[in-house]
Parts: structure tokens; sequence; C-alpha cells
């Protein structure tokens, strides 16, 4: 019996003992129902908060930090339920600050070229004239002896040294004393001297003083600027021969480089302003009289011609000039122009960034389209964007690299592009 009630109290103690731990574990590790209402409630808030980079969007993180891309603070960003198209581009409006993304509409214009050639000032090839010698002989004296030197028509330019023109005075001598008997003889000894440029009084004068001239002077022909000069003292020279070349520079050529892109939009008739660069802050204005109908082989330019009146000689032969004219392309108008920045070229292709009107966030879209002539900062577009359209004109490298990063389709990532047909605008069906 002893040993039962001692078994029995053994077994009991156990029991209280067993109890009684179960009730402090209780007390120690058990949460009031406040707190995990409050663990639940801030779980739920961590789900709904992430953190991004200003600057790049497509960093998403469920803490705060730095950007390992740029090594900006991280911002908060309430996660939208809204489902996003997986082509998409969203960002955020301080993304869109900092990275200084502008939008504008497309729309329908009067496309104008504003087209620059390189050019110099030439001397009118009309008005440039061969100074000949009209007797054979050796050149005594130069009158004229540099490039540049003005001549008057009449003035003496030359003496020439003419063993032909004394043996044809001396025919012409003979010729007087025998008038009488044969006259048609001294008739032809005066045209054989009249072919050489004598004129009627200075063979006159070599019948009345019967004096055999041995020198005789070349005359200017024309009034002008020696641009040329092909003799020296002593040379001798045949009948036709050139001496110089003489231009009247009193009108002048503006001659202008125009290359084959630019070709479409320039026409004879088309005014240009044109600076010269030794004259700075003085614009000149002219007009197309003649457009090059062949290609120079070599330089892949055509020759473009201005005509000048240069009365006071301010315009000198091989001066540079650079022209701009603002032409107009037969058939462009009323068609598409977008600004250069807003595309990006990759050579085969041509993108632009498209707003999405009916997000709230600014949200785009890649969309391929194909370009027009350029107008120098801004293209024409054949077709790929309507008007009324809302693309990107500035920042679009910074839309396309968000693109890149987060392996949407990109300028350099052509999987799933955007398609034209999803994003027509309203104004365009």
């Amino acid at each position: 019996m002893k040993i039962k009630a001692y078994l029995d109290n053994i077994y009991l103690r156990s029991l209280l003992l067993i109890v009684l731990g179960i009730f402090l574990g209780w007390l120690i590790f058990h949460t009031p129902d406040s707190a995990k209402k409050h663990t639940a409630t801030s779980v739920t808030e961590a789900k709904k908060t992430i953190w991004t980079c200003a600057m790049h969007p497509q960093i998403r993180m469920d803490h705060p930090g730095k950007c390992p891309i740029c090594g900006m603070d991280l911002i908060p960003l309430e996660q939208d339920n809204t489902p996003v198209d997986s082509t998409a581009i969203a960002m955020t409006e301080e993304a869109v600050k900092l990275a200084e993304v502008q939008t504008s509409i497309v729309s329908k214009q009067n496309p104008i070229k504003q087209i620059r050639l390189y050019g110099k000032i030439e001397a009118d090839e009309r008005l440039i004239q061969s100074q000949p010698a009209h007797v054979p002989g050796r050149i005594e004296k130069l009158l004229v002896n540099f490039i540049g030197q003005e001549v008057r028509k009449g003035q003496i330019i030359a003496q020439i040294y003419s063993p032909e023109l004394i043996t044809a005075q001396k025919e012409l001598l003979e010729a007087v004393k025998m008038k009488d008997l044969q006259p048609q003889i001294l008739e032809a000894a005066r045209e054989k001297l009249r072919l050489w440029k004598l004129s009627e009084q200075q063979i006159e004068q070599i019948e009345k003083s019967e004096t055999i001239k041995t020198i005789f002077e070349v005359n200017a022909t024309v009034s002008g600027v020696v641009i040329s000069k092909r003799v020296n003292v002593g040379d001798y020279v045949n009948v036709g021969s050139p001496l110089f070349e003489i231009a009247d520079l009193n009108h002048v050529w503006a001659m202008f480089d125009a290359y084959e892109s630019d070709l479409p939009w320039i026409k004879i008739g088309d005014k240009i302003s044109f600076t010269l660069q030794s004259l700075p802050g003085k614009e000149f204005m002219g007009v197309i009289t003649f457009i090059d109908p062949v290609i120079n082989p070599q330089t892949r330019v055509a020759r473009v011609r201005v005509e000048l009146s240069n009365p006071n000689n301010l315009l000198k032969p091989e001066m540079f000039a650079t022209g701009i004219v603002e032409a107009r392309m037969p058939g462009a108008a009323g068609k598409l122009v977008i600004p250069q920045s807003a595309v990006l070229w990759t050579g085969k292709r041509s993108i632009v960034y498209v707003k999405d009107p009916e997000k709230s966030e600014p949200t785009f879209h890649m969309r391929e389209i194909v370009l027009g002539p350029s107008l120098g900062d801004s293209y024409i577009v054949e077709s790929g964007l309507f008007e009324g359209e809302e693309i990107v004109t500035n920042g679009t490298f910074s839309v396309d690299a968000a693109a890149q990063l987060a392996g949407k389709p990109s300028m350099m990532n052509t999987e799933n592009p955007a398609r034209f047909d999803e994003h027509r605008h309203a104004v365009g069906n």
C-alpha cells in the first residue's frame, strides 16, 4: 500500500509539472491578436510599397536604398494593380522631369528646307575675252605686266617687232608708186595691212610719210581686268597668239556646289542669300539662273550659278561664299513633319516613341516609321504616324535606354515590336 501511494504521488507531481510547463510556455510565446493584426497590416503595406529610381524606372526593390545604376536614392512607388502592356515603357513624373523628356503633337506642315551651299565668286565666262596678237613678231615691250591690272579699250598694251609687217609696208609704198597703172595692187597691199588690224589712219600715214614702222603697237580691244598673262618680253608670237585674257568684272557669277541629295529641292528661279568671308556682316541676294545638268564624277556635285551685278567691283573672283536656299519640294505640302531629335535611326529602321493617351502616368510605345526627305533639323514622315499623335521629341534616348534595360522592344531589341495598327489614333481612322 505504501508503495502504491508513493507511486501515485510521483504521477501526480509529474502531471502538475507538465501542466505548469505548458502554461508558462503559453505565457512566454503567446502573441496578442492586436499584434497579429499589426503584423499583417505591416506585411500588407510592405507588399504594396516598392522602391524605384527616378532616373531608371525599371529598377524595382522592396526596400529603400541606392539605385544600382546611378547611385541615386530610391523613391517609394505605390504599385498599380492595373495590367500593363508588355511593350509599354512606364515612367514616373519625376523620372520624366529628371530625364528632360518632352513631347509634341504630330502635325501636317508645308515643309521648307534650308539648303546650305558653298562656293566662290567667279568671272562671267561670257565676258572673258582673249587679247590676241594680230601680227607675227617678237614682243619688244609690254605695257601691261601683271594679273589684276585694269585696262581700257584702245589702250596700248604691247609693242611687237614684226619683219613681216616691215615687208608689207614696203609693198604698200611700191604699190603707191604704181597706183595709176595698177590700182588693184595698191588695194591688195592696203587690205593685207587691214587684216593685221592696222587702221585706215595708220595706213594713210604710212603712205604720206613714206616711212616704214618697225614696231607695231597692240591696242586693247576690250575694257576690263587682266586675269591671265600669256607672254613675256622677247617671246615670239604668231597671228592669233593670245597675249592676255581680260575679263569685264562689272558682272560676275557666284558658283555654288549642290550635292545630289539637295538637287530635288533646288530649281531655276529660286532666291538665294549668301555671305562672303571677306565681307562679314554683309548679306547679298541673288536668283539661281542655271543648274549644271551633269554631276561631277569626282566631287559628286552639280554647279549652281547666280548672276550678279558688280558695278563697284566689291565682289572679287575667288572670294569664298556661303549661300542658303529656302526651298519647297513639289508635292510635299500637307505632309507630316517631325523634329530630327524625335527619331532614332539604326541604319535599317527609323523609330519614335509614341505616348499612350489612355494612361495616367507617362507611358510610351516604340513605333517604326518610314521617313521621307530630310529638312535639316526635321524629317517628312511617309508612313507610321497619324496627325494628332503625341511623340517624344526630347529625351528619346533616355526612354529607349529604359526600354533596353527592361528587356522591352527598343532600338536594338526588335522582339515583340509595337505594331502600328494597335496604336492607331482616332484622328487617323
